[in-house]
C-alpha cells in the first residue's frame, strides 16, 4: 500500500442536533493548517494563506503547511474582498445526503476568487446569511455570475462562507 493512502477511513463529520433546522447537518472538521481560516470566517473575514517567502507570495487554498510554488513553510493570511465568480455549480437530484432532503433542491457551487482566480472555494449561493440552502432558484445560477461572500453562523464560533448573487 502506498504511503500516501490513509490507513483507515477519516472520522465522520460531526452532525448538528436534529432539532435545529437552521443549522447545517455537516460542520467543518478543523485541522491545524485550516484553523485560522475558520477563525477569520467566524469574524466575517474571507482570508487565504499566502506564502511569506520574500520572492514568492503565492496564495493557496485549501490551507496546507508549505507553499506549492517555492516549498516555504512560512505563511500569512491575506484578506480577500469576498468577491468572485461562479466557476461551476450543481443542483443534486436527489440530495447528496439524505439528511438534506428537506432542503432540496439546493445548489453547490465552486467560486473563483477575484484576487486569486486560481483559488476556488466550495459553498452555496443563498438569499442571505440566515437563508436556507434552497433560498435561491437554481435557474438563476450561471457560470461566470458575480457573487460575494456572506458569513453564515451555524454553531457557536463557526461560520460557513456562502455566496450572494451580485447584480
Amino acid at each position: 500500500m502506498p504511503d500516501s493512502l490513509p490507513a483507515s477511513p477519516p472520522e465522520p463529520l460531526p452532525a448538528s442536533p436534529p432539532d435545529s433546522p437552521s443549522e447545517p447537518l455537516l460542520l467543518p472538521v478543523v485541522d491545524e493548517d485550516g484553523a485560522p481560516f475558520w477563525e477569520y470566517a467566524a469574524r466575517g473575514e474571507l482570508r487565504v494563506q499566502a506564502c511569506a517567502a520574500p520572492a514568492c507570495g503565492e496564495t493557496r487554498f485549501p490551507p496546507r503547511p508549505c507553499c506549492p510554488r517555492c516549498g516555504s513553510f512560512e505563511s500569512r493570511w491575506r484578506k480577500m474582498s469576498g468577491r468572485g465568480r461562479i466557476w461551476s455549480f450543481v443542483v443534486p437530484h436527489p440530495p447528496l445526503l439524505p439528511a438534506y432532503a428537506e432542503q432540496a433542491p439546493y445548489n453547490a457551487v465552486l467560486v473563483e476568487l477575484m484576487e486569486a482566480p486560481h483559488i476556488r472555494q466550495a459553498g452555496n449561493v443563498v438569499a442571505g446569511p440566515d437563508a436556507p440552502l434552497n433560498s435561491v432558484d437554481p435557474a438563476r445560477l450561471r457560470i461566470g455570475a458575480p457573487v460575494r461572500a456572506v458569513f453564515c453562523p451555524v454553531a457557536p464560533g463557526v461560520s460557513l462562507v456562502r455566496w450572494l448573487l451580485e447584480r
